[in-house]
């Protein structure tokens, strides 16, 4: 199964089972089904509860705030990450204040979906990471999809967390498979250990390099691991979280106990991001054993051109990954 499949049956299973729970969106109606395809299949089946909506998306996430406030339980789509810009002020100061400016703690059961990222040619305003923007802003948590992920989990999770989420999910990663049985390939495996995704070849304690990437970043870090270890003799251990706000104790939980070297991997631009928090966290934990910084790979400090060998010039490609690797190895 494609994550596109899996994100729609994990919709039409949490549609199914809840009747508070309520989908809005632009173009989110058949036959068209979203651009993406996500929410295929759903008006049909479930009339009513299915909503298309004006382009407005500061209107959309405030009607879907205000459902949230009398216990329904909205997930919006946002037709492209970048414009969750134009709902800034209802996530911020609307629906995560929500949960506590009313002198006690107020459930708000609100998803907010938002296709991210670039590789597909759509040019500065299309293909975005914004994640980081939305890191360390109280009551608002942040998610993004991984193809290691039970999908139809992740929204029970995120519907039952009583406070309005957001959730990224990688175009490019659509059209990949869902990883299933604990196995990547012949030559990698994965676990599981609550909120992280745990990919190795090897015994994850003899690793030389431990990667952290969020799920859009999967592949590209998986890419790197394979030429690092078939290539160099290189082994690396690849955490993917699925919760990147608040972050919690579960990275550094899942760390092997010998780490030496950490690489921090993520799509947005440089400077004040989510890898610097994660640096600043995992510096705490590690300090005595590090033999160098956490390196951190970002895109470039660039608009996002629509050509594509313009547009891999700004990206994060594996290569990347790799040479960061092979800087936070060398002795």
């Amino acid at each position: 199964m494609r994550v596109a499949e899996s994100l729609n049956a994990a919709l039409h299973g949490v549609l199914l089972d809840d009747p508070r729970v309520h989908l809005l969106g632009e173009d989110v109606l058949d036959p068209y089904g979203g651009a993406f395809k996500i929410t295929k299949g759903l008006s049909s089946r479930f009339p009513g509860r299915v909503l298309a909506t004006p382009i407005s998306e500061g209107g959309v996430v405030g009607v879907a705030g205000g459902l949230a406030l009398t216990g329904d339980k909205p997930i919006v789509e946002i037709m492209f990450s970048d414009f969750a810009a134009l709902a800034f002020d209802q996530i911020l100061n609307f629906a995560a204040k929500s949960v506590t400016m009313y002198g006690r703690r107020l459930g708000l059961s609100l998803v907010i979906r938002c296709p991210t990222g670039g590789h597909r040619g759509y040019g500065p305003t299309h293909s975005q990471s914004l994640q980081k923007h939305f890191v360390g802003i109280p009551g608002l948590s942040v998610f993004e999809v991984s193809p290691f992920d039970d999908h139809r989990g992740l929204f029970d999770t995120m519907l039952a967390l009583g406070e309005p989420c957001l959730l990224f999910e990688d175009k490019v990663l659509y059209t990949r498979r869902v990883f299933t049985g604990g196995a990547v390939d012949g030559l990698f495996r994965y676990d599981v250990l609550g909120d992280v995704a745990r990919v190795y070849a090897d015994d994850p304690e003899t690793c030389d390099c431990v990667l952290i990437a969020p799920g859009g970043l999967a592949h590209r870090a998986l890419d790197a691991m394979r030429a690092l270890l078939l290539e160099e003799e290189v082994s690396c251990v690849l955490l993917v979280p699925r919760r990147l706000h608040p972050l919690d104790d579960a990275l550094a939980a899942a760390l092997p106990g010998r780490t030496t070297a950490v690489v921090v991997a993520e799509d947005g631009p440089p400077g004040a991001g989510w890898g610097a928090e994660v640096a600043h966290r995992l510096h705490e934990h590690l300090w005595g054993r590090l033999r160098r910084p956490v390196r951190l790979v970002a895109s470039a400090d660039s608009v996002i051109p629509t050509a594509a060998h313009l547009e891999r010039d700004v990206l994060v490609q594996d290569g990347d990954i790799r040479r960061a690797v092979q800087e936070a190895v060398r002795a």
